[in-house]
This record gives structure tokens, C-alpha cells and sequence, in this order.
């Protein structure tokens, strides 16, 4: 247990050195700010981190820099890459081009550190709400509920969570993808609760919010397919656009293989390696469902041209991103800036139409 709580308290205290930064430009910024104005800030703030955070994940993935420290939550029970030199140093002798390198271990701490700064971001993001609520209620003025920066928290714990198990499991596609799943889930979150301290309302026909919530799970069903594209290093499986490899549209494919969730990397539920046919399925299904979401938020957009331009640019320019990117992955051979460039659309999309849905309003007949 020492071995566990030692470097877990190690690593939360670099990440509350981490947060002290953004925190003190923070209070310095918004020092003539309302109570609830403050705290509109602290929520943009983190939100733009954890943004940074999902990136720099990202980046952690691409780089196989996953188990760069086979534990957690330290590395090789100590509390950064210094610590644990004699460790790495043999596994990296042992295997040069393996998962644990020198500069792995450093970028998978990193990405802990970041993470840790984030949670601690929360947590004083929670704290401040119901003090801004204690503080309200005996005058009788209205307060922001602390109820969704509470349960932004206790989802900050759980994607810790996953994160541990990331590891702990050695990169089990499913936990690699639920933990990406749930990093996006918190954007959403604080997006949502950004809208909130400051409403800024868009009268739109019922049916029209509708599509939005539409568009919004046909969003967060790509950004998941992605998400199990990149766990399961499915990039390359087409390595051509529009056809997939060979000159073919639709070449064998094996879904009942590629879509067995609970399975090792690279293996099948039922052992032995995952099949070509496989990972070309995996890769497909990303495909359809890239062409069927850009459908889907050209058509939003072009129903929220009269009621919100701003926001209808914003959707075309961020469809435009995602679409642009997603092809550089193929035909330049996934180089890390466009795979980066790709989830950072992602992260962008589902902030957008989350605080545009927090925004529509239904017109009352």
C-alpha cells in the first residue's frame, strides 16, 4: 500500500505546483470580478487546460509513451523519471526501441502531472461554487448550482481512474478508449458549465434544438469510432482515399472481429493476432461515420445561418478542420501533427456544439 500512497501524494503535489501557476494568473485577473464572474474565469481557464490535457494524452498515445512507466501512479514506484533512472535504464538496455525509454517515462509523467494539476483545478472549482452558494443564500440572491461542478469532480476521479487502468493493463483498447471517452466527457462538462455562470440564450424552433442533440451524439459516436481506430492502430489499414487499399471501395472486411471489445491489444476475444480484414473494418466504419457526421454539422449549420451566423461559421470551419485533418492521417501516413490536429478538432467539436446546445433555446409556440 506505502508503494501506492507514497508516490500517489509525490505525484499530487507536483500537480498542485503545476496548478499554482494558472491559479495565482487567475486571481490576478479576475480580482474586480463578482463572486460568479470569478468563477466563470476558473472554469474557462480549466477548461482551456484540459483541452491542453487532451492534446497532450494524444501525444502520449502517439508516441507509445503509455507504459513509459509500467506502473502507477508513480514511475517504478517513484515520483518522476529521476528516481527511477536505474529502472528505466536497464528495461531501456534490455529493449532499446521498447515502450519504457528515458523520454517516454518523462512524457507519460508529464501527462500525470498535467492531469493531477487539472483535478486540483476542479477541486477548487467545486469549493468556490458552494461557497458562492453559502454566501447567496442568506440575502436571498440567486447562485450558480454547485451541483455540476460536484459532479465534474467526482468525473475528474474517474477518468483518474481509467487512467490508472490504462496502465495497469497494458493499454487494453477498451480502457484506452473510455479513458479518451471520459476526457472528452469532462470538456463537455466544464463547456457546459462555462454557459451557465453567463447564459447567452438563441431562440430557435423546437426542432431545430432537436438536430442539435442529434448532431451532438452522432459527434460523440465518431469521436468514440476514432477513439478505437487509434487504440487499435487501424490508421493505416486504408492507406488510400476515397478507395481504402488496392483501388477497392469496400475490400474484406471482418466487423464481428474488429468490434470485440474486450480483448488485448492486437489479439482476438478468442486468442491469436486480430486479422487484417479486421483493423480494415475498424477503419471503415470510421470512415462512414466521418462522411455521415460532416454531413450532419454542414446541415446545422446551414439551419442556424439566420439564428446564429457566428455559430454556423464556426460548425462549417470545424467540420472543415476534422475533414482535412482525418485525410492527412492516410495519405501522409498518420504523421503525428495531423493525428494531434484530428483529436484536437474532435475536442473542439464537441465543445462547440455542447455550448451551443447549452445555448438554444426552444421558441415557445
Amino acid at each position: 500500500m506505502q508503494d501506492v500512497l507514497l508516490p500517489l501524494g509525490q505525484v499530487a503535489a507536483i500537480g498542485g505546483a503545476v496548478a499554482i501557476g494558472p491559479l495565482l494568473w487567475w486571481r490576478q485577473r479576475s480580482r474586480a470580478s463578482s463572486p460568479a464572474g470569478r468563477l466563470r474565469a476558473l472554469t474557462l481557464l480549466t477548461l482551456f487546460l484540459t483541452f491542453d490535457l487532451i492534446v497532450f494524452g494524444a501525444f502520449t498515445r502517439l508516441t507509445d509513451s503509455g507504459l513509459g512507466c509500467p506502473d502507477w501512479p508513480g514511475c517504478y514506484s517513484a515520483a518522476s523519471p529521476v528516481g527511477a533512472r536505474e529502472h528505466i535504464q536497464a528495461a531501456q538496455a534490455a529493449m532499446p526501441t521498447g515502450p519504457v525509454t528515458h523520454g517516454k517515462a518523462w512524457i507519460e509523467m508529464i501527462h500525470r502531472y498535467l492531469a493531477s494539476g487539472v483535478g486540483l483545478l476542479i477541486l477548487v472549482m467545486a469549493v468556490l461554487s458552494w461557497r458562492l452558494r453559502r454566501q447567496a443564500r442568506p440575502v436571498g440572491e440567486a447562485a450558480p448550482s454547485p451541483w455540476l461542478p460536484t459532479l465534474t469532480l467526482v468525473w475528474v476521479c474517474v477518468q483518474g481512474a481509467f487512467g490508472a487502468l490504462t496502465v495497469t493493463m497494458k493499454l487494453f483498447p477498451a480502457i484506452v478508449t473510455l479513458h479518451l471517452l471520459f476526457g472528452m466527457g469532462l470538456l463537455m462538462l466544464l463547456a457546459w458549465q462555462h454557459e451557465a455562470y453567463r447564459p447567452q440564450p438563441i431562440p430557435v424552433p423546437g426542432a431545430l434544438r432537436t438536430g442539435a442533440v442529434v448532431v451532438l451524439l452522432l459527434a460523440l459516436l465518431q469521436v468514440a469510432l476514432g477513439g478505437w481506430v487509434s487504440t487499435n492502430y487501424a490508421v493505416l489499414a486504408c492507406d488510400e482515399f476515397p478507395t481504402c487499399h488496392g483501388g477497392q471501395w469496400w475490400p474484406q472486411l471482418d466487423f464481428a472481429q474488429g468490434f470485440q471489445l474486450w480483448r488485448e491489444l492486437g489479439q482476438r476475444a478468442g486468442g491469436g493476432y486480430l486479422s487484417f480484414e479486421a483493423l480494415a473494418a475498424i477503419h471503415t466504419a470510421h470512415r462512414i461515420g466521418a462522411a455521415v457526421v460532416f454531413a450532419a454539422l454542414l446541415a446545422l449549420a446551414w439551419r442556424l445561418r439566420a439564428h446564429a451566423p457566428q455559430a454556423s461559421r464556426a460548425l462549417v470551419a470545424v467540420a472543415g478542420w476534422q475533414f482535412a485533418s482525418g485525410l492527412s492521417n492516410v495519405v501522409l501516413d498518420w504523421p503525428i501533427v495531423a493525428a494531434l490536429a484530428h483529436t484536437a478538432g474532435a475536442a473542439v467539436m464537441l465543445g462547440l456544439l455542447t455550448t451551443l446546445f447549452a445555448r438554444l433555446r426552444r421558441i415557445a409556440p
